[in-house]
């Protein structure tokens, strides 16, 4: 009988029994299952067992927290419940099956633009930074931009758009259509060169369709028929709908043609075919297609219920940020761009993310006396004012769920503001207060009033309802023993203390409030930090002996060091989804390493293509009696040299 035999039976009943799992598996810290009924399983039963530490659902997989002994508690649950465990891509696949059409078409899109959001929002602060130098008459009493004043900055502004328009005219298409081929298993070059053909200058641009009399557009002659020769700048549905027929021609080409002659006969195939039906038939398709979405959309912004709309939308937006739906929005706001030359939906977007840290920003003012929550408290709030919500939300305001609900009523009021004002964005930015430099330049006065109700209506209403609930009185810490320094809370005697962990990687040292990752953000694993690397090798913190490896995923390590203290190091998120491809472990399991030992190499290239953020987290697993631990983030880290954390 294992050591988690009667917890493993448990967890079967709690979960509604084998024949409720379609599959399991597990990564470094948690049970993945897919469930036939996810609602058989006892949520709150599950999460109340010593041994779990939190669930939660996500991408059809319920996942249950049980740290850094997972695997032998992986053993033990598969003995008892008479089943097999999968690979993570059969988990992945089953998960796939068990969500509803919506869920997937968010996983989908979620792949293929998440990719694409860096090149997207540099190319909209971009445009921000532009509306500011030559749209904003600020200067000689308000008859002159920035650039009318100087030829420096006209110089800039010009040299600017070289960006902007590769960003938003020609690389929509193109990186739209290598994202889907890379997704779908097709060539990724193939992608690339028929994104080109999309938009390339030997056609009529797409924005100058409209005002282009219809003799004057240029076409191709096939002798029988013509076909217009118009560019599908910025357009996405007819980038996708090019780039699917690729992938299916290339798969289909690849399976009648003999290895000998496929190099040759699949890609020149399916290439000019696809090219031929993208700019046929597909295009026009995808064009009207996008055009009407966008216009049933802007219709709802504009129209007479658009106060109804906002609202509806401002307060659904937050929970759209759990589930995973929200990526949809993306390819909205893109083609509200590429319509409309701006889009009403992203400043609603970036409200939210404003109302939920001003919820956060509450939770501060109220817990102030409370320095353990206030360390995950004050970077979540500084994340999700830049922008990044899930530490806010999964950090914070979900566990006290009354802040969430706060700020979801906060961002109402704020997108009714918007939409009443007609607010406009060039193009999708920065999704928190320094989103207002992608609003145009005429909106900017509208938007920051409603970036003020973002901020006064859910930190009022946090305050009023925490108070009600004694949140300013729970669980004060007397600070008189904490020495402050900068970027840390350190106990006074830790400076006097042997045991400290260096830096593992290059990069910037942050707290996990920070890691976009709800379960390490929140802390149910433990406690730690972790490092934004600028180096490809991962070096053990301290002198320990390797106690778990994921053979199958070498993502991960975990060490036990000599006072039993058990630690955790996780390269990336979600990377346990590429198998092990960019990875390679350097030690064996059993091995006994020193602070500055090489542990593993990973490919931060890779990590990135795979549309994973590169982040490296080390959490403590088990404390092992340790009072506590103090970690010094907020600094620049020098793997095998910069204490990062003592006890």
């Amino acid at each position: 009988m294992g050591q988690y035999t009667e917890d493993s039976k448990e967890l079967l009943r709690l979960v509604g029994g084998k024949d409720n799992i379609a599959a399991v598996s597990h990564c470094i810290t948690r049970m993945r299952f897919v469930l036939g009924d996810p609602k058989k399983a006892n949520v709150e039963a599950i999460e109340a067992m010593k041994v779990v530490k939190g669930s939660f659902t996500q991408a059809g997989q319920f996942q249950v927290i049980i740290g850094n002994t997972v695997s032998e508690f992986y053993k033990d649950f598969t003995a008892v419940a008479g089943i097999e465990g999968v690979s993570k891509e059969a988990v992945k696949a089953a998960a796939g099956a068990n969500q509803n059409i919506f869920q997937r078409g968010a996983a989908i899109a979620a792949e293929i633009f998440a990719p694409l959001i860096p090149a997207i929002i540099t190319g909209g602060l971009i445009l921000g930074f532009r509306n500011c130098i030559d749209s904003l008459y600020i200067f000689e009493n308000g008859t002159k931009t920035l650039v009318e004043l100087s030829q420096f900055w006209a110089g800039m502004d010009h040299f600017l758009w070289l960006i902007g328009e590769a960003v938003f005219h020609l690389g929509i298409p193109v990186g739209i259509c290598w994202s889907v081929v890379r997704k779908m298993g097709g060539t990724p070059i193939l992608g690339i060169v028929l994104g080109l053909t999309l938009v390339s200058s030997q056609l009529l641009n797409a924005y100058a369709v409209a005002t282009t009399p219809a003799d004057k557009i240029p076409f191709w002659d096939f002798g029988g028929f013509t076909v217009d020769m118009i560019g599908y700048q910025a357009q996405v549905l007819p980038a996708i709908l090019a780039a699917l027929t690729l992938v299916y021609l290339e798969r289909f080409f690849r399976k009648i043609t003999p290895a000998v002659i496929s190099m040759i006969v699949v890609p020149f195939c399916s290439l000019v075919l696809t090219v031929c039906a993208a700019h046929f038939v597909l295009g026009p398709i995808g064009w009207k297609i996008g055009s009407a979405i966008s216009a049933v959309v802007f219709s709802g912004i504009t129209g007479d219920f658009r106060v109804i709309f906002g609202a509806i939308f401002g307060f659904i937006y937050a929970p759209l940020v759990i589930t995973g739906l929200h990526h949809m929005t993306n390819a909205i706001d893109l083609q509200l761009i590429a319509d409309y030359h701006g889009t009403m939906l992203w400043p609603m977007i970036a409200l939210s993310n404003i109302a939920q840290g001003s919820a956060v920003l509450a939770m501060i003012y109220l817990q102030r006396k409370n320095a353990a929550a206030q360390e995950i408290n004050v970077p979540a709030w500084i994340s999700c004012y830049l922008g990044v919500t899930e530490p806010a939300i999964f950090g914070v305001n979900l566990k006290y769920f009354f802040p969430f609900i706060c700020g979801m009523t906060g961002s109402a009021c704020a997108a009714v503001v918007c939409v009443s004002t007609s607010t406009t964005a060039n193009a999708i930015g920065v999704g928190g207060v320094p989103g207002i430099l992608s609003i145009q330049p005429q909106y900017m006065p509208s938007f920051a009033l409603s970036m003020v109700a973002a901020i006064v209506v859910p930190f009022i209403l946090t305050v009023i309802v925490g108070k009600k609930k004694g949140v300013d009185k729970e669980n004060v810490l007397e600070m008189a023993s904490v020495d402050h320094v900068e970027g840390s809370v350190v106990p006074v005697q830790a400076a006097a203390c042997e045991h400290e962990l260096l830096a593992f990687l290059d990069g910037e040292v942050i707290s996990l409030a920070e890691v976009n990752d709800g379960v390490f953000s929140a802390g149910m694993v433990g406690e730690g930090l972790a490092i934004r690397p600028c180096s490809e090798t991962l070096f053990s913190p301290v002198s320990a002996r390797v106690a778990v490896l994921m053979e199958d995923s070498r993502h991960a390590v975990g060490l036990v060091l000599p006072d039993g203290v058990e630690i955790l190091l996780h390269v990336g998120l979600d990377t346990v989804d590429m198998q092990g491809d960019g990875f390679e472990y350097l030690v064996k399991a059993g091995d006994e390493v020193q602070a500055g030992t090489p542990l593993l190499k990973f490919d931060r290239e890779k990590i990135k293509k795979a549309g994973h953020e590169d982040v490296t987290v080390c959490i403590i697993t088990n404390k092992n009696g340790v009072d506590s631990f103090a970690f010094k983030t907020g600094i620049q880290g020098k793997a095998g040299e910069t204490v990062i954390a003592a006890y």
